[in-house]
């Protein structure tokens, strides 16, 4: 039964980030060319890395960029973007059990890695003739403003209650 209990827990909080992510995309983004760059994004990806672990930032990045692109908030742009830059913030921290290196991972996967997958989309997809690294930098810009971001919640976090282990509902030691 406590199995049960925690995995309603983690899909409890999932729903909370993806929620925030929605509201905080419609409200706080800058257009740069065909995408819609939103720091909210990447604040989630890594509370969600770090709280929840690898698959449900994936998860939770998935569901804030199709409700945003349903909602007509998004673009296709967020998809390769922000699930990549999750993946590897979860599994860096779940191999290191450091936020930097969370922060770290998204940085690199949504900022290098998702800016180069984002434009096979954007040419393709979208139609749009921007450079292989057009998107590179307002990738890189807007994933950094947000990881630091969510580095400051989370040494918040700590330092207002201590560090808590979601997916096992028990404290442990802070980084």
């Amino acid at each position: 039964m406590e199995v049960l209990a925690v995995k309603v827990r983690t899909i409890a909080y999932s729903a909370i980030l993806i929620a925030f992510g929605v509201v905080g995309g419609y409200f706080i983004y800058f257009p740069i060319g065909a995408s819609k760059c939103t720091p909210v994004q990447h604040i989630i990806n890594v509370l969600a890395a770090v709280l929840l672990g690898p698959g449900y930032a994936v998860i939770s990045a998935f569901c804030i960029s199709f409700i945003r692109n349903i909602l007509g908030t998004g673009t296709l742009l967020a998809f390769p973007g922000s699930m990549v830059g999750a993946f590897l913030a979860g599994l860096l921290y779940k191999k290191t059990n450091s936020k930097i290196a969370a922060a770290a991972g998204e940085v690199f996967g949504t900022g290098i890695l998702g800016a180069l997958i984002a434009w096979p989309v954007a040419r393709f997809i979208l139609n749009s003739d921007a450079a292989a690294f057009f998107f590179v930098g307002p990738f890189l810009l807007n994933t950094v403003v947000g990881s630091v971001i969510a580095l400051v919640v989370l040494k918040a976090v700590d330092f207002a209650k201590g560090s808590v282990n979601i997916k096992e509902g028990r404290k442990e030691n802070s980084q």
